[in-house]
C-alpha cells in the first residue's frame, strides 16, 4: 500500500532534479499535506544513523537490541526506511485518516493511476491507419453474397476485435483518470504535484476517445433510440407462412419472442440492419432445417424484421439528427465493494448504446464528480432522460462551478476526523469523509461505528446509516469503529471463547432437566451468544471481526437500527446469532396456575424478564402469514430488518392469539443478561420442583424431600444482581411461591419419614 508512496515519490524526485530543481525532500513532503508530521511507529537498532523499520519482524533488523520509537512522518523518515520496509510503507491503522490517505496513494491508488494510461504501451500495437480501416470496414453493411467468403469474414472479425480493444482501452483510461481525480478531490494538496501526470493522462484519453468515436455510427444511435420507443406491432399470427410453428398460440408466442429479441438487439447498439438480420433464425429455433415449411417461415421472419427496421428508420428520420439538446449525465455510483484484484470502473455499468452515446456526444467530462455534459439529438435526449436510463440525467448543461479547493475545507480529509487524534479534537464527519473512507479502506463497509452528536448522544451506527444522517444535515463525530476497539479487551475474550460442541447446541428447555442440568438455558445468555457467533465464523480473522461487531452491537437499544436496507447488510449471520436466541423462550413458569398438570405454570412474576426484547417478522395475527424468527430458515435473508416487529416478553403473556411458525417458534429474543438468565433458570427450577411434588407416577424416580428443601432454601432469597440494577418488584410473589413449595416439600418429607 504505502510502499508505493516512498518508491514512486523517490523516483519522481530523481526524475525532477535535472529540470525543475525541486529536491527530493520537497517532493516527499508535499504530497503528505496535513498528514506530514503524523506519528508512526518505527523500530531500529541502536545508533544515530540506523535504518528504520516499520515491522518488528523485518528480516533486515538483525539484532535483539531493538529500539521502538514514535516519530513524525517526514521525508527524512521515509528516506531512512530499509529497502524491505520501504516496499511496505509506514504501518498505520487502515481506518485512521493517515491510513486512508496512504491507501489512496498506494496499491491501485493515485501513484499507480498516474503512471497507468498515460500513453501507449506494449499492449497497444495498433496504428491510426489500422483504426481508420477497421472502422470503415465495420461501417459498411454486410453483403449476404460474401457470407461464405472466408477472407472477408476473417477481415471483419479482426476489425471487430480491434474495435473491442480500442473501446475497452478508452473505457479503462477514463476509469483510471476518474480514480486519480477522485483521490485528488479528497486530498487537494496533491493537485499541483499531480498536474503534469494528469495532463498526460487527459491527452492520451483524448486520443483514445477520437479513435473510439470512429467505430460508432451516430445515425445508428438515433435509430436505436427510435427502436426503443416502438410499441409492439400487430403480429400476423394467422399468416399461413408460419404454420410450421404449430397452432395459433405457438405462432403468437414465437412472433412475440422474435419481436422482443429484435427490439432488444436494435436498441442496444449502433450497427446497421444487416447486423440484426440473424434474428430471423430465432423464430425457427428448435425446428430441423429440412422440415417442410421452415424456409418459408424464415423468409417471413426476415420480412417482418425488415418492416420493423424500416419503421425505426422512419421514426429516426422524422426527428432532427442535429445535436441540439444539452444533457447533464451522472455516471452510476459503485454499489458494492470491488472484488480482490479488481478496481472500480467509472463506465463499467453502461450498456453498449449508452457507451456509444458517451463516446460520440460528450462535450465536457468531470471525472472526479462522475459528471458528463452531452449535446445530443432530441430523440437520444428523450431516451437518456427516461426512467429506464442507466444514467441519472437532467436537461441542460451543468453550470455549477467547481468548488474552490483548500486544505481548510471541512469536506477534505485531514487528521481529526477519524481515530488519529484525541476525542477532544475530533472534527464533524462529512459525506466527503465517508466517501473517502468507503473508497480507500477495505474495512469500511463491514463496520459499526461509535458516534456522538448533540441530538442523539453516543450511538452505534453502520456506515450507511451515518451517510443517511449526514445527508439530512446531521452533525456528529466518529469516536471509533469496530476495528478500533481496545485489543486489551478483545484479545483475552477471543482466547477464552470456545465453540460449543454439537451435543451442547440444542436448547435446554425441558422441565425435567431444569433442576439437575447445570447447562440448562445457558445458550440463551450472552455467553451462549458468543459461542454461537464463533461457531458461525470461519477463520481466525472472521472470528475476531465477528466478536468486535458483536461487542459493539450489544449496546444498541433497538437492533433494527442496524439494518442497512437489506438483511445481508453489515452484520453477518454469525453476529445475528450472537445477538438473538435461536428459538423462543419457555415461559411456562410465568403462566397462571391451571388444572392441566402438563401445561400449568407457577404464576411467577416476569420481573427482570418482562422488558426482554422480542423480534418477529410478523406479530399481527390479522396480517396474512405466520410470524417468523429473523433467523428462521423460512425467511429469505437471515437477520433483522427495520420492518420487523419489536415486542417485549411481557407482551407474549398478555395475549394468546399469536400465529407463530411451528419451526422457529415465531420470534427470537434478545440474548439474556446474566441477571435475566439467572432468574429464568431459577424460575424453571421452581417449576421443576413443583412438578416433582405433583407427580406421583410410579415409574418416576423417587422424590427426595430433603434435597428439594435445600434447593428451595437457596432459591428463597434470589435477588437480581449484576450491572443492570433492576428493581425487584416481584419479591412478594416469588417468596409466596417458594414458601408454598417448601410447605409441600416438608409435608412430603414427614409423610415419607420412617
Amino acid at each position: 500500500m504505502a510502499g508505493r508512496l516512498s518508491s514512486c515519490l523517490r523516483q519522481e524526485a530523481v526524475n525532477s532534479r535535472g529540470g525543475s530543481g525541486i529536491g527530493a525532500s520537497k517532493l516527499l513532503n508535499s504530497p503528505l499535506g496535513p498528514f506530514g508530521g503524523s506519528k508512526i511507529t518505527v523500530y531500529s537498532a541502536k545508533g544515530k544513523n540506523a535504518r528504520l523499520h516499520v515491522r518488528r519482524e523485518c528480516g533486515q533488523l538483525r539484532t535483539t537490541n531493538v529500539t521502538r520509537a514514535e516519530v513524525p512522518l517526514s521525508a527524512d523518515v521515509v528516506d531512512r526506511f530499509c529497502s524491505g520496509c520501504s516496499d511496505w510503507g509506514p504501518k498505520v491503522r487502515p481506518t485512521t485518516g493517515l491510513g486512508i490517505f496512504l491507501a489512496a496513494l498506494g496499491g491501485a491508488g493515485l501513484l499507480h493511476q498516474l503512471q497507468a494510461y498515460a500513453g501507449p504501451d506494449e499492449d497497444v500495437y495498433w496504428t491510426q491507419d489500422e483504426v481508420h480501416a477497421a472502422a470503415e470496414l465495420l461501417r459498411s453493411e454486410r453483403d449476404p453474397a460474401y457470407e461464405d467468403d472466408d477472407e472477408r469474414w476473417e477481415a471483419r472479425k479482426e476489425a471487430e476485435e480491434l474495435q473491442d480493444r480500442v473501446l475497452s482501452r478508452w473505457r479503462h483510461a477514463a476509469g483510471s483518470l476518474h480514480r486519480a481525480q477522485a483521490v485528488i478531490a479528497h486530498f487537494p494538496w496533491l493537485r499541483d504535484w499531480a498536474r503534469p501526470r494528469l495532463s498526460a493522462k487527459e491527452g492520451y484519453l483524448e486520443s483514445l476517445w477520437a479513435q473510439a468515436a470512429l467505430f460508432v455510427e451516430p445515425a445508428g444511435l438515433v435509430v436505436a433510440a427510435a427502436a426503443a420507443e416502438l410499441r409492439t406491432p400487430s403480429l400476423p399470427a394467422d399468416d399461413p407462412v408460419f404454420a410450421v410453428l404449430g397452432d395459433s398460440s405457438r405462432i403468437s408466442l414465437g412472433l412475440s419472442r422474435l419481436w422482443r429479441r429484435w427490439q432488444y438487439t436494435a436498441e442496444n447498439g449502433w450497427e446497421g440492419p444487416a447486423s440484426r438480420a440473424f434474428r430471423r433464425y430465432d423464430l425457427v429455433e428448435g425446428i430441423r432445417s429440412n422440415k417442410k415449411g421452415r424456409a418459408e417461415a424464415l423468409e417471413g421472419a426476415g420480412r417482418l424484421i425488415q418492416s420493423w427496421e424500416g419503421e425505426a428508420r422512419a421514426v429516426a428520420a422524422a426527428t432532427d439528427p442535429t445535436p441540439t439538446a444539452w444533457v447533464t449525465a451522472r455516471l452510476p455510483e459503485d454499489t458494492e465493494e470491488p472484488s480482490r484484484g479488481d478496481t472500480r470502473d467509472a463506465l463499467g455499468g453502461l450498456d453498449r448504446w449508452t457507451l456509444g452515446v458517451v463516446v460520440t456526444w460528450t462535450v465536457t467530462a468531470d471525472w472526479s464528480r462522475r459528471t458528463l455534459t452531452l449535446k445530443v439529438p432530441t430523440l437520444v435526449a428523450e431516451r437518456l432522460l427516461a426512467s429506464s436510463s442507466v444514467l441519472s440525467c437532467e436537461r441542460g448543461a451543468d453550470a455549477v462551478p467547481a468548488e474552490a479547493v483548500s486544505e481548510a475545507h471541512p469536506g477534505f480529509l485531514r487528521p481529526g476526523v477519524f481515530d488519529d487524534t484525541p476525542v477532544f479534537d475530533r472534527q464533524p464527519v462529512t459525506l466527503a469523509h465517508l466517501r473517502a473512507l468507503r473508497d480507500h479502506s477495505s474495512y469500511a463497509a463491514d463496520q459499526l461505528y461509535i458516534v456522538f452528536s448533540t441530538s442523539g448522544g453516543a450511538e452505534v451506527l453502520a456506515l450507511q446509516a451515518i451517510e443517511k444522517r449526514v445527508e439530512q444535515g446531521w452533525l456528529g463525530v466518529i469516536f471509533a469503529g469496530a476495528s478500533d476497539l481496545s485489543d486489551s479487551l478483545i484479545s483475552p475474550w477471543i482466547k477464552e471463547v470456545a465453540p460449543a460442541s454439537e451435543a451442547d447446541e440444542g436448547l435446554h428447555l425441558g422441565h425435567d432437566s431444569a433442576g439437575q442440568d447445570d447447562s440448562f438455558g445457558v445458550d440463551l445468555g450472552l455467553a451462549g451468544g458468543t459461542q454461537a457467533a464463533v461457531r458461525w465464523a470461519y477463520g481466525e480473522r472472521a472470528k475476531e471481526q465477528t466478536l468486535r461487531l458483536l461487542a459493539m452491537a450489544r449496546g444498541v437499544s433497538d437492533l433494527r437500527s442496524l439494518d442497512t436496507g437489506r438483511r445481508s447488510g453489515v452484520l453477518s449471520v454469525a453476529v445475528w446469532e450472537g445477538l438473538l436466541t435461536r428459538g423462543p423462550l419457555d415461559l411456562t413458569p410465568f403462566r397462571a396456575p391451571g388444572t392441566d398438570r402438563w401445561r400449568r405454570g407457577s404464576g411467577l412474576p416476569l420481573g427482570v424478564l418482562g422488558p426482554v426484547q422480542i423480534y418477529a417478522t410478523n406479530s399481527d395475527p390479522a396480517f396474512e402469514g405466520k410470524g417468523h424468527s429473523p433467523l428462521c430458515r423460512h425467511t429469505r435473508d437471515r437477520g433483522l430488518a427495520q420492518s420487523d416487529d419489536l415486542l417485549r416478553v411481557s407482551d407474549l403473556l398478555a395475549r394468546d392469539d399469536w400465529d407463530w411458525c411451528s419451526n422457529c417458534g415465531g420470534y427470537s429474543a434478545r440474548r439474556l443478561t446474566d441477571t435475566q438468565l439467572s432468574y429464568y433458570r431459577a424460575a424453571h427450577q421452581l417449576l421443576d420442583i413443583a412438578g416433582q411434588l405433583d407427580d406421583d407416577r410410579a415409574y418416576r424416580a423417587p422424590v427426595v424431600p430433603e434435597a428439594l428443601c435445600k434447593q428451595l432454601e437457596e432459591l428463597a432469597d434470589w435477588e437480581p444482581g449484576g450491572h443492570e440494577n433492576v428493581s425487584w418488584d416481584g419479591r412478594w410473589r416469588w417468596r409466596e411461591v417458594v414458601s408454598g413449595l417448601r410447605s409441600r416439600a416438608e409435608r412430603k418429607r414427614l409423610h415419607t419419614a420412617p
